[in-house]
């Protein structure tokens, strides 16, 4: 059977605001036919601090910590907690739901698109595999988690290596369409990460950072040798073709498409409105 071909999309760094409006964008064109179903790759600029849309940000964040450390901050359409973007692959996948691959409920829906992550693992020379978390502990901590750190303990289909958590992902359901994005972290400055979020006391910090060491891992970190952004890329490209069964193909923006894309990360992921409104 013919594989089908999807867009890619190797978008670079861009701004906060940029990276979610064009993320959105596409999730509008897919959604009224007008672009097929993509996979994108892009990086920050500057390292940005992104919060889940349901996160309340004067409650969790250091804001102070934000800016000493002179990092962008949005909130994302999705869910799922904060993330520290800087030594990292970012992906996203935009495809409908009646797609016939994709299953209706979002957990299964995770697993199908992360068949694509964990073979770019894989081709890196990393054996990862899926979390399911198994007992009643487990998934009660899914659904109030102690931490506001992302990768502070994996969630259902998120991909493990060695036990400790290497990629986060989110996903949203809007207009028909699964927007999934993650982060692929391949160094990580954990001391940073940690001064970005309010806790109740220095030890409790401290406590949670120690936990947190045994819980979540760079691929720098566990792999035998150092792995850059492009071979990443290749490795992560290759992964969704071979996890999805498709063919990507170079999806090029138009100017008119990068002017709606600039217009709504203008109007909505810049605007204070949207970044602390809760």
């Amino acid at each position: 059977m013919e594989k089908e071909t999807w867009g890619y999309i190797d978008s670079g760094n861009g701004s906060p605001a940029f990276n979610m409006a064009l993320d959105e964008a596409l999730l509008d064109w897919h959604s009224n036919g007008l672009i097929p179903p993509v996979i994108r790759f892009y990086g920050w600029d500057p390292p940005t601090l992104s919060i889940g849309y349901f996160q309340k940000y004067e409650k969790e964040i250091d804001m102070e910590a934000v800016d000493r450390h002179g990092l962008g901050f949005v909130r994302r359409p999705t869910g799922g907690r904060g993330v520290l973007h800087e030594h990292e692959l970012t992906y996203s996948v935009i495809v409908t739901e009646e797609h016939s691959r994709m299953p209706k409920t979002v957990t299964e829906a995770y697993r199908v698109i992360s068949e694509g992550i964990l073979k770019g693992f894989r081709n890196l020379g990393l054996e990862a595999y899926f979390a399911v978390p198994r007992t009643e502990e487990e998934k009660s901590a899914l659904k109030s988690p102690r931490s506001s750190v992302c990768f502070d303990a994996p969630s259902w289909y998120e991909l493990v290596v060695e036990g400790r958590k290497v990629a986060g992902s989110a996903q949203t359901r809007q207009k028909g369409v699964i927007l999934q994005h993650g982060s692929i972290l391949l160094d990580l400055d954990e001391d940073k990460l940690f001064s970005l979020f309010k806790y109740p006391s220095e030890r409790v910090k401290e406590r949670m950072q120690k936990a947190f060491k045994s819980k979540a891992v760079a691929v720098n970190e566990i792999s035998s040798r150092t792995i850059g952004m492009e071979e990443a890329k290749v490795a992560f490209k290759a992964g969704f073709e071979e996890g999805l069964e498709i063919n990507l193909q170079p999806f090029i923006l138009t100017e008119s498409q990068i002017t709606e894309v600039n217009e709504l990360a203008e109007n909505k992921y810049k605007s204070k409105n949207w970044n602390f409104k809760r």
